[in-house]
C-alpha cells in the first residue's frame, strides 16, 4: 500500500495499537511451575525454553506497543515526523516502512553503532 498522507500513517498506527493490545490480551499465561520438578530433564528443558520464548514475545509486544503509543503521542503534540535527536524531518520512506520511527536514518545509525 502506498501511503500518501500523515492521516494514513495515523490510521495505520491506531490499527497497530489495537492489534498489539489484542495480541497482549490474548497472550497465554504460562504456568509458574519451577523447572526441575518434572519427571524428565528433557521436559524441564522444554518448559524452560517455552517460558523464555513466551516472556520474550510478550516483552516484544509491549515494546512495540510503547513505540506506537509514543508515535501517537507525537501526533497529538504536533511533533510526529520529526527526529527526536536532531529535530530534522524523518524521511518519508522511513515513515512509510516504520510509522513509529522516532529517529531519522542518520541518528538511528548513530544509535545502533554505539
Amino acid at each position: 500500500m502506498v501511503v500518501r498522507s500523515y492521516e494514513q500513517l495515523h490510521t495505520m498506527l491506531l490499527k497497530e495499537q489495537q492489534r498489539l493490545k489484542a495480541a497482549i490480551a490474548q497472550h497465554p499465561v504460562m504456568e509458574r511451575t519451577p523447572a526441575g520438578y518434572g519427571n524428565h530433564a528433557a521436559d524441564d528443558a522444554t518448559d524452560v525454553f517455552d517460558q523464555a520464548a513466551n516472556v520474550s514475545l510478550l516483552q516484544s509486544l509491549w515494546r512495540n506497543l510503547e513505540e506506537v503509543e509514543a508515535a501517537l503521542d507525537r501526533f497529538e503534540r504536533g511533533t510526529y515526523g520529526l527526529c527526536l535527536r536532531c529535530g530534522e524531518k524523518i524521511e518519508w520512506a522511513r515513515l512509510e516502512a516504520h510509522p513509529q520511527a522516532a529517529l531519522c536514518m542518520r541518528c538511528q545509525r548513530r544509535q545502533e553503532s554505539r
